[in-house]
């Protein structure tokens, strides 16, 4: 049975990832020194997991097979169970004892609550930073704005793929504006629902194609003049939409979002 996802396009999870510049394929073999351990190993491989997962080359509700992925990596079955034991911590990846591991999925219901709490929690973020941050925070986040400016947001022969420079500089931007909010604590969860909203985000992508096209500079710049001008209520407003765009995009792009059915 062909596990499908519902996107207005069908997904068969069982079909070879797509290497295209810069996302790279899924077979390969960790690399490191001979002189690496175990724990080494399982970092690098937990990594590279994280990394597929949230650029949805493993989709949502796709099965994880242990030995599978130790023949694939040229690693211990040890070492992939503790790369997944840890992904089921980051929220990434479910575990049951009947089915083993499989992508944490994704559902509108979910979308919502990430959305929300992620404008509630990065908007205090953003609020006190821009309370509290010195003209250095200020030059830091002009810096990272430029930086995503330079480059571009999707591959220019592929529209639906995201430029992978592009996705590191926007993290970078994103993590800059809420760097001085003083809070270690706030940081710490701003960065989970960050990494949780990156599945989304690589999702909404795909409606984006063929229909009326998102101006992300445009929002970011909104956000950026808000915070050079220190209008924190501006800002905010700004951040809030551009996190609602994105949920848009999503919620477009699917008239329902399905876990991946379970095979019997």
């Amino acid at each position: 049975m062909t596990k499908k996802i519902d996107f207005r396009f069908s997904i068969d999870p069982h079909a070879l990832p797509c290497n295209h510049p810069g996302m790279g394929p899924l077979q390969f073999q960790l690399s490191g020194s001979p002189g690496d351990g175990p724990r080494s190993l399982t970092s690098a491989l937990h990594e590279r997991l994280r990394a597929d997962i949230l650029a949805t080359r493993l989709l949502p509700g796709q099965k994880l097979h242990i030995a599978g992925l130790a023949k694939q990596f040229s690693v211990s079955l040890a070492a992939v169970r503790e790369a997944l034991s840890r992904l089921v911590a980051d929220g990434l990846v479910q575990a049951s004892d009947q089915r083993g591991f499989r992508v944490s999925p994704v559902s509108l219901a979910d979308l919502a609550d990430v959305t929300q709490t992620r404008i509630d929690i990065e908007g205090l973020a953003l609020r006190r930073s821009i309370e509290r941050g010195d003209e250095a925070w200020l030059a830091s986040v002009k810096s990272a704005w430029a930086d995503l400016k330079a480059v571009p947001y999707h591959y220019p022969d592929d529209p639906t793929v995201h430029y992978e420079e592009w996705v590191i500089r926007h993290r970078i931007f994103h993590r800059a504006l809420v760097n001085a909010c003083g809070s270690p604590w706030l940081l710490g969860f701003r960065d989970v629902l960050h990494e949780q909203s990156e599945r989304y985000r690589r999702l909404s992508i795909r409606r984006e194609l063929g229909s009326k096209p998102r101006d992300v500079e445009a929002e970011h710049k909104a956000i950026v003049a808000a915070v050079v001008k220190r209008d924190a209520d501006a800002a905010v407003r700004a951040l809030s939409k551009h996190f609602g765009i994105t949920r848009e995009f999503v919620e477009l792009a699917a008239s329902r979002i399905a876990e991946v059915s379970r095979t019997t």
